[in-house]
Formats: C-alpha cells, structure tokens, sequence
C-alpha cells in the first residue's frame, strides 16, 4: 500500500492525499518521497490536469514530519562514504521538492507549468512544512489546535529539506529566526501573521479555496525565481542584511556556547546559501546537513530526545499489568512540592485532597493552582471556565477521613524519617486495601521508608524535580519489596500528568541526585584547589549545560548541600570522599551564604535577586592559583564526575536501562543535551578512550575517577554501550 494517492475531479484539479498507513498521523518516509513524485510527474505530464493540491488524509493534521528512527539511522544506510551517500540522498530528495516548485515551468521564461497549492487541514511540522514551502501557496485550515513550523533544532539537527533555504528567501533572515533556531510553533492564524502561510479558511472551505485559487489562473512562480529578487530584510552583503547575520551569530553562540552543533550548521546554510542564487544554496544547505548528520551528537540527539524519550512515555518498562490509571490521589503536605504535585494531577482532571496539618497551609497549596491558572488566563493559555473545573477537581483539607476512595497516595511532607512514617501509618487507616502509597523523596532510602507500611509491595517512591509543573521528568524508584502494580500504577500516573518516567532501584541518592551531587562537588572541590570559579561555571556551559556547578548550588540553596553532606558523611563513614568539599560548604554556610535564597552565596546577588558575579571573599579565603588548568581538563573533571557514576549505577543494577539513564540525565539537570546523556557521550568518544582517560584523572584527582569494571571490560573489547546494553526490541530487529 502507499501512503500517497491522487485523484482528478472533473475541474481538471488533481488532489493528492497523504495518508501514512497504520499512522495517526502523517510521517514521511523514504519510499513516501518517491511515491509523491511520481505522483506529481502523472499530474504534470496529464494534459487535462489544470492544477496540482496536496493535502492529508488524516482529520485535524496535515504531518508530524519526517520519520525520525529514519533519520537517526541515515549515516550507518549511507553506504561505505557515507557523506557523500547522505549528500547523494538528501540532493535527490530536493530534487524531488523543487520539481513541485518549478511545476513543469521553461527553465529560461518561467513560462507553463502548473500551479500547486497545499491544503493544510492542521499541524503541519519539519518535512510536513518543508513540502508546503515548495508549493506555490499554503493554506491552512483555521485549527486553534494545529501547530505550525520547524521544530528540528529541538531534536539536534535542523530543517534541511529546503525549509531553512525557503523560509529565510521567503521572510528574511530576521523574520525565520525564531521558527529556525529556536524551532518555534505557532497556531495557523500566527503562522499566517508570520508570513509562513498565505490563507487561513474554514476548515470545511479548505480543499475548496485552494480549488479556488488553481481555476483563478493564478501567478505562481515563486519571488526567487524571478529576475530582480530580493530578499526581504537584505541580503548579508546589504547593510540591514549585515547586521542581522552579526546579531543572530552572536545570539546563536550566547545560547549555544558553540555546544550545539546544528544552530551553527543552520546559521552557516542560512549565510551562504543567502549569497549565491537558489539552486546554489539547496546544494549549501545539503551539505551542511550532511556535517550534522555526519556529527554523532545528532543521531545520539534524536535517540535520546525523540526516540528512547517516547519509548519510555509509552511504558517501555511497564510491568504486564492491567490498567492503573488513577482517578481520585491523595497528597500530602501542601508546601511547594505538594502544591505542585496537586496541580499536575488537577489539570490532568484527577481529583485531588490535599492535605496540611493547618487549613490554612492547605488552603494556601490550593491557591497555587489558582495562581498558576491566573497566569494561563493573562497568556491566553487558560479560561476562566477551565480555571474553574481545576479547582473544583481540588480538596484542601485536615481530614485524613477526605482520602477514602484514593487510589494513589503521594506523600511530599518534611524529609525525615519519622515525620513520613507517622503521615503513612496515619492514611493507611483511611484508604483501601489495594491504594498504593508513593513516597516524593529525593534522598531517604525508599526500603526503609516501606518498613511504615504493612503493605510493602504496593510502596513506591515517586521523585519529583521542582518546580513540578516545569520539570519534565519523574523519577520512580522501586523499594526491595515493591511489587509491579505499584510501579504500573506510577507510571500510568506519570503518563497521565504527561511528563517522562525513568524506573530505578533503590540505592543511595537513587539514579539523578547521585549523578548531580558529584557535578556539583567537583565544582567545589576545585574552588578549594584554586580553580577560577568563572573557568569553572563556563567550562560547564560550554559543554551545553543551562548552569555551572557553582550557579546551581547557589540555586538549590547551600545549606541543603551542608544537610546533604552530614547525613551522606554519617552514613559512609571512613568511605566519605569529599571532606575537601564540605570545607567549602560548611564555611560557607558559617558565614551565612546560602545562595540565592538569602541574596548570598558564590555569586553576590542585588535586592532584587539578581546575581552581581562571584562574590570577592571566595577568593580571599580560597585565593586562586597562578597557573590555571586548561578548559578540557575542568571539563573532563565536571563530565566524568557524573557520568561514571552514571556507569556505577548501571554496573549496581540501580539503572536496568541505559535509555533511562540518558533521557532522565537530560530532563532531570540539563546533561549536556548535544550528547545524548552519559551513555551515549561514552559511545561518542569511546569506552577504550574513556577507560584511559578515566586512568589518567585517577592518578591526578584521586580515586573517584577510578575506571569501574564494566567501563574497564567494555574499554578492553571496544565495545558501545547502546550495542552491549541494546532494548530487546533492538537486539530483534
């Protein structure tokens, strides 16, 4: 079967539909790209076909783009030069996309040929824009719902099927900037204001208006194709056109720091490719996709981001259990993570009671939700009716009696062992017998935590990262005990509020915090040997994260570090490593720098709580070295601290996944996203390398770098880690 059909009325309009077979919607494929040309060559070469529309067969959407497990595949397909392969692939599938644009016009007048209009019943994403663009106009059904626009820099690569080359000819570098490098999606009204689109009709008049405009005779060669062209916002060479290229370079690597490959290669195709004529810049930009492509930061990128992320949404780990969807959850404690965890669920349209030891800290949990909604109204996100039905889905109470009926207890009350177990003995009086009770903690041992529960196997922790409703992942751990409803029944949960789980087992610090806590500690402790804390902070950025080890203790609040460090020291005992950090934090703490919370810590901060630099007593009482370390040498400081612990987890069996170590990395602090998480940074520069490395940095930093014994037998066999820990789905395919 094909994905394409076509059919002429008796006007002379051939209509071709895309219908990807077994698809909710639309996704291009490689067979689909020629199943589309060869549709449109019949339509050409038919006499009695006056005009040309492409539209969907899938009710609301028109294509979600390109099929990405194609595309993180493409270079291994590529043959044995696989850049000249890609190159070869890409140019034929542009040749395809510029076939639509010329429409069987003389190559010399611009004469002849047949005008070819898309009909967009709604979203339209990636390739699903890219084809449009080479029609000769666009229009799109009036779907609030429908989003429109190129959304490829997201995943590590960029639109290079003649969306980056159209759409900087078509509304000026300017204008494409933030549809290219920061993948924005707009609804068809804004994507008409925007200039992406030409009409936005009803959409039952859609077929019929773009019918319309063929039988009208229209003019339709495109502006680049004519004689005297130019480009809107001037060309690079012009003075408007100048700046905007100096402005987008630097905005580009001020977001960037140079880490993420594809904004650069998108800028570069968007500069050349504006300097030379049409035809010329197609081949610009196939070559700088190629690089991407050829890059493994993209197909690690894609795997990741795209790929093993939706995998895991999907239930990837669930347990062969019916259907726990929740339907009423009961929270406990109304502070931030309760008030967050409320209003997650609400939105979700479960109904929630939240419980405080005071009404009027319940009622105040509650009222977080009223304020986020109020911030929705302001945007246009939200209405009053829908504010309304969230709270209605909410009970503040003091009434342990209000969770009768739960079928989802999560418990975000004072990190202390006693305080838990008392709240959970205390419910386990008032729910059923099949209620399963999680536990939001981000370091307390969830074994030991269960001992408060006579039904062990239906306990689970359920970690969450704050602010709730921002974060995107869940982290779900499973106690020695815990049963598989109980991790079904988190996991439905965690799909319900639409974020991503990872599952692991319990162990110190669990999987993200053990990883975070080392990136962290390494920051100190180099402050402590005289590192500059700027080389450190940027060491880090350059290497894609959002914020620097020294920025991120500031904003997790460096008493909470002290408090973390006293327990872990208490518990380790003589196998406590980092004395030298909790130097410089307990010293901080002495002086009252508790980070942004109390307007001081590494950095000074202004009443307004914005931060100054780094605060001038840091180095008087950690005074810095003359001779500084290189950049590659802090960096590989701050990514091996985490990702051998990413390693040690795995080697444990606290990770059973390595895709959720890599997606949780990313989602959880931001792990240089170009890479695709720890895993995948390994496979990268190789586990023989790494092993070396790791030697290396053990004889000069100590023993936290020691090369673990699965890194060491990996290294000994050169082996990757996503071909010796492969899905099973993988190893079948």
């Amino acid at each position: 079967m094909t994905d394409f059909t076509m059919k002429t009325d008796a006007d002379g309009v051939a209509i071709i539909t895309w219908d990807t077979v077994g698809k909710s919607m639309n996704v291009m494929n490689e067979q689909g790209f020629f199943d589309l040309e060869k549709l449109v060559d019949e339509a050409l070469a038919d006499d009695a076909v006056k005009g040309i529309i492409i539209t969907s067969g899938k009710e609301g959407t028109f294509a979600g783009g390109m099929d990405l497990n194609i595309i993180a595949r493409m270079k291994e397909m590529a043959g044995d030069e696989p850049a000249q392969g890609l190159f070869d692939g890409l140019m034929q599938m542009h040749g395809i996309l510029r076939k639509i644009e010329r429409a069987g016009m003389d190559p010399k007048t611009n004469k002849g040929g047949k005008p070819i209009a898309a009909a967009l019943p709604g979203t339209a994403l990636g390739i699903g824009l890219e084809i449009p663009l080479s029609c000769h106009r666009i229009f799109a059904a009036d779907n609030p719902k429908a989003k429109i626009g190129l959304p490829e820099i997201m995943v590590g690569i960029f639109p290079g099927m003649g969306g980056t080359t159209r759409l900087v000819r078509k509304m000026g570098a300017m204008a494409a900037s933030p549809l290219l490098l920061e993948g924005k999606l707009n609804d068809p009204k804004k994507a008409k204001m925007a200039g992406v689109v030409d009409e936005v009709v009803a959409p039952e008049e859609l077929i019929a208006k773009a019918k319309e405009w063929i039988l009208s005779e229209p003019k339709f060669v495109k502006p680049w194709d004519e004689k005297g062209y130019k480009m809107p916002g001037g060309a690079p060479y012009h003075p408007a056109g100048f700046m905007t290229y100096v402005g987008a370079s630097a905005m580009v690597n001020g977001k960037t720091q140079g880490a993420f490959p594809a904004a650069k290669a998108l800028l570069s195709a968007a500069y050349e490719g504006a300097l030379v004529p049409f035809d010329t810049a197609i081949k610009i930009e196939a070559r700088w996709f190629t690089n991407v492509l050829m890059n493994p930061s993209s197909s690690a990128m894609i795997r990741s981001l795209f790929i093993n992320k939706e995998a895991l949404e999907k239930g990837a780990n669930r347990p062969d259990v019916a259907d726990e969807r929740v339907k009423k959850v009961g929270v406990l404690g109304a502070g931030m993570m309760g008030a967050g965890i409320t209003l997650v669920s609400a939105m979700a349209g479960m109904e929630v009671v939240l419980i405080d030891q005071k009404q009027e800290a319940a009622d105040k949990g509650k009222s977080y939700t009223a304020d986020y909604m109020d911030k929705g109204i302001k945007r246009g996100k939200a209405t009053e009716a829908k504010k309304e039905a969230t709270l209605g889905q909410i009970t503040a109470t003091t009434d342990y009696a209000a969770l009768a009926g739960c079928d989802l207890i999560i418990e975000a009350v004072f990190e202390d062992p006693g305080v838990k177990a008392k709240v959970t003995k205390k419910v386990l009086e008032h729910v059923g017998d099949d209620c399963i009770f999680a536990t939001n903690t981000s370091t307390l041992p969830i074994t030991e935590l269960a001992k408060a529960s006579d039904k062990q196997n239906q306990f689970i922790g359920i970690h969450f990262f704050s602010p709730v409703e921002k974060m995107m992942l869940v982290e779900i751990i499973k106690g020695k005990e815990t049963g598989p409803r109980a991790v079904a029944k988190a996991l439905d949960y965690v799909r319900q509020i639409r974020k991503t789980p990872i599952v692991v087992n319990d162990a110190r610090f669990f999987y993200c915090n053990r990883c975070i806590i080392p990136y962290i500690n390494e920051g100190i402790r180099m402050v402590a040997e005289g590192v500059a804390p700027a080389l450190i902070d940027n060491a880090a950025r350059q290497l894609g994260f959002p914020v620097g080890p020294l920025q991120l203790v500031d904003e997790t609040s460096i008493d909470l570090g002290a408090k973390i460090a006293r327990a872990t020291r208490a518990a380790m005992g003589e196998d406590y490593q980092d004395g030298a950090v909790d130097e410089v934090i307990f010293w901080m703490e002495e002086q009252g720098r508790l980070g942004r919370k109390s307007n001081a810590g590494f950095f000074d901060y202004d009443e307004k709580g914005k931060r100054q630099g780094y605060w001038e007593g840091l180095a008087e009482q950690y005074p810095q070295a003359n001779e500084q370390p290189d950049l590659i040498t802090v960096q590989h400081r701050l990514m091996f601290a985490q990702v051998l612990e990413a390693v040690r987890a795995l080697e444990e069996g606290v990770l059973e996944d390595i895709r959720e170590g890599d997606v949780g990395a990313i989602l959880a602090w931001g792990f240089a996203p170009w890479s695709g998480g720890p895993f995948s940074w390994l496979d990268i520069i190789g586990t023989p390398y790494a092993a070396e490395r790791c030697d290396q940095l053990a004889e000069t930093f100590g023993l936290r770098f020691a090369t673990p014994a699965l890194l060491r037998d990996m290294g000994d066999k050169n082996q990757s880690f996503y071909k010796r820990f492969a899905a099973p789905a993988e190893r079948a395919a």
